[in-house]
């Protein structure tokens, strides 16, 4: 039988414990609170310190990834890769105006052989000046690398009047449906009759191989698409190592070549195998 002596000592001692569990549980609890808060300090104080490093370092690199295409057979465009499709960091619109503005004035003619006129025309609504890219395309085939170099062809970019060939600028809504039946998938450029189409997509941000060389890509993409209109058919990579020719799909890789943006290089054409692809 329990005297109630021993009963009341045993509640003291159920007392203690609980309270002794307790103040453990409340002192566990505040070590972890400290702990926590160390770290959110230690967190903010890196940050920081990147954030400075970024700036001392005159702030930080953003790549500009290309957006990838679905896949689709093409005649005169080129093919369109497969991939995953990344969020540019350019925007680029999907779609203009659909009418379009000639860049005013022209070039004299430059080169000899075969005279073909041009004019140059930027899609309204995508945000870029017409005598800008004209500037760019004049520089492109007045080039003695470009086109020509073998004395085959001259170029003189004209505003009015009849016209041996058109080089526009459009988005790459407007690019399908210039190029259709070509499947350009809203990521290529092509040729169609006497019309070379330059997706705007690939003019502002190239593609991965490309990715810090946007000058090359651009001349690449102009000096291909008109060699289109010339006659010229799609080459592979002649072998490792070596340029890959101007008429290679430099946009869908460069299959082991160097890249290359020029028709001509030390005066020579050059070339490589016929693609499959063709």
């Amino acid at each position: 039988m329990t005297t109630p002596l021993r009963s009341a000592t045993r509640e003291q001692l159920r007392s203690r414990l609980e309270r002794q569990r307790a103040r453990e549980v409340m002192l566990r609890r505040r070590r972890r609170a400290v702990v926590l808060a160390l770290l959110a300090v230690a967190v903010l104080l890196v940050g920081v310190d990147l954030v400075r490093g970024a700036d001392r370092a005159g702030g930080p690199v953003v790549a500009v990834p290309s957006a990838a295409p679905s896949t689709g057979p093409v005649a005169d465009s080129e093919q369109t890769p497969t991939g995953p499709t990344p969020t540019p960091a350019v925007s680029v619109p999907s779609k203009g105006a659909g009418t379009f503005a000639v860049a005013p004035g022209g070039t004299g003619v430059v080169g000899r052989g075969t005279l073909l006129r041009y004019e140059v025309r930027v899609e309204n609504g995508i945000g870029q000046v017409p005598a800008e890219f004209a500037a760019e395309v004049d520089a492109t085939l007045g080039d003695p690398r470009s086109w020509t170099a073998g004395g085959r062809y001259a170029f003189q970019r004209v505003s009015g009047g009849s016209t041996d060939l058109a080089i526009t600028l459009a988005s790459p809504k407007t690019v399908d449906r210039l190029c259709y039946p070509l499947d350009t998938g809203g990521y290529t450029s092509c040729r169609v009759g006497n019309m070379v189409v330059v997706n705007l997509a690939r003019w502002l941000l190239a593609v991965p191989e490309f990715r810090t060389h946007l000058a090359t890509y651009r001349l690449y993409v102009i000096n291909h698409e008109v060699g289109h209109r010339l006659g010229m058919g799609h080459m592979a990579c002649p072998g490792r190592g070596r340029l890959a020719p101007v008429m290679q799909q430099q946009t869908l890789g460069l299959r082991d070549c160097r890249p290359n943006p020029w028709p001509y290089v030390g005066g020579n054409l050059v070339t490589g195998p016929a693609s499959a692809g063709q």
